[in-house]
């Protein structure tokens, strides 16, 4: 079912008189299953939009749209699709008991993966959903591929039933989708033949695989499934390796590297990060893979517009992962701006110690940092660790951890962000005063 949340001020679904809580039943006569029918169906500018009114009449709507206009509508946030595997990695199997519950929601929806980028294994497409993908050209899709021999797949996924990502794979690249892939490796599992081989079968879909990411297995204290082999040193360096050959045939035959690994896996295996013409246009940033990189680029570009902040002392919090990496970037600013910048690195008090990623420290990790420091003007945490609607993932909220602070605190993608205006008013979206 299909229902409309909000309508927007003067637009044409007001002039209809259409309301919150209508149900959209077809468009020129499809039915509306979700957002993306709707989405894909009111392209045209001639619609016949069929509904059910809140009080319970059926009203059918003949509207001649002006080109390009908006209908005005928002849609209620759809049903997500569940996942039905059982991976030891899973991020959802390494969270702790008491969070909040849409937390806990492990989603594999091929939607999603078109609409925001989330990955999808593809384990639970029906014949329908291959029908919808090609005939809305959901294309990228983001992939979970993990490993493409069928055996190793369902052991990875922990799951007999999942169908063969390869056969799966063809007939989408068949039908013109193209897609991104992801392989979690976990040593002993799909690391060495296993990964050369799914490595082998992505490279043979040519254009149509955009780009592959390796990222090691990350587990947190309360990862109780996991019975595999830890990502050390020695793994990730080898795991490299077969990135950086795999890479080097990439720039060599299609003029990308193609195959990435994630930021994690250099720090662990304590290796430089390439630079910034390695990553092209950085497809896969928000999985971990250059956004290092990303971050020191953005510095170098920034930096020289900064205003001149002398005499003033700004905590950093961030991660123990980012312990090498910060120190060369806040001498940059302190040159910059003239301000003493003082890295605070803290260990994560929900995940535990393993996980060490910026991004993920929590409202009591925050606090914990700087609830005694009286000696800086102000801090900047990592703007990645509260949601949209201002929230920590221990529940806490941004506005609640400042207003518990001796120093205003603001949360910064890059720095550049939120010095630029110190002395000047600061943006709501920067402040993060959702």
């Amino acid at each position: 079912m299909v229902r409309v949340a909000r309508v927007a001020p003067d637009s044409i679904a007001q002039e209809l008189e259409i309301v919150p809580g209508t149900e959209i039943l077809s468009v020129n006569g499809r039915e509306i299953g979700d957002f993306l029918d709707w989405e894909f169906l009111t392209a045209d500018d001639e619609l016949e939009i069929a509904v059910r009114l809140p009080d319970g009449g059926a009203v059918v709507f003949e509207i001649e749209r002006p080109e390009g206009e908006s209908l005005g509508v928002e849609l209620e946030p759809p049903t997500v699709r569940r996942c039905a595997n059982r991976c030891e990695f899973c991020f959802i199997e390494g969270l702790p008991k008491g969070l909040r519950k849409p937390l806990y929601i492990r989603d594999d929806d091929y939607r999603l993966s078109f609409a925001y980028g989330n990955f999808a294994t593809l384990s639970n497409l029906k014949e329908r959903d291959f029908q919808r993908i090609i005939e809305y050209r959901l294309s990228p899709l983001y992939v979970s591929v993990h490993a493409t021999p069928w055996e190793a797949r369902k052991k990875l996924l922990n799951n007999p039933r999942v169908p063969n990502i390869v056969e799966q794979l063809t007939r989408l690249v068949e039908g013109g989708i193209q897609f991104h892939g992801q392989m979690v490796v976990v040593p002993g599992l799909n690391d060495g033949d296993v990964l050369e081989q799914s490595l082998a079968d992505l490279w043979s879909f040519g254009d149509a695989c955009l780009s592959v990411a390796l990222v090691p297995v990350g587990l947190t204290q309360f990862s109780h499934l996991y019975t595999g082999e830890s990502m050390s040193r020695e793994n990730a360096l080898r795991l490299l390796e077969i990135t950086e050959r795999w890479a080097a045939r990439g720039r060599a035959e299609r003029g990308e590297a193609w195959v990435y690994g994630s930021d994690e896996l250099y720090l662990l295996a304590g290796r430089e990060l390439p630079d910034v013409a390695h990553y092209g246009d950085f497809a896969q940033i928000e999985n971990g893979v250059g956004s290092i990189t990303s971050l020191r680029h953005r510095v170098a570009e920034g930096v020289s517009a900064l205003p001149r902040l002398d005499g003033k002392r700004i905590a950093v919090v961030t991660g123990r992962a980012m312990r090498e990496i910060m120190p060369p970037l806040l001498s940059q600013l302190t040159a910059a701006t003239g301000a003493s910048f003082e890295m605070i690195t803290t260990t994560n008090s929900l995940f535990g110690p393993t996980t060490t990623t910026a991004g993920l420290l929590v409202g009591a990790d925050i606090l914990g940092a700087l609830k005694d420091r009286h000696d800086f003007d102000l801090a900047l945490i990592p703007a990645e660790t509260i949601n949209e609607d201002g929230i920590f993932l221990d529940d806490m909220t941004f506005i609640g951890v400042r207003e518990s602070l001796p120093m205003p605190v603001y949360p910064s993608y890059d720095f550049i962000d939120v010095l630029q205006f110190e002395g000047h008013s600061v943006p709501s979206s920067v402040a993060g005063a959702a």
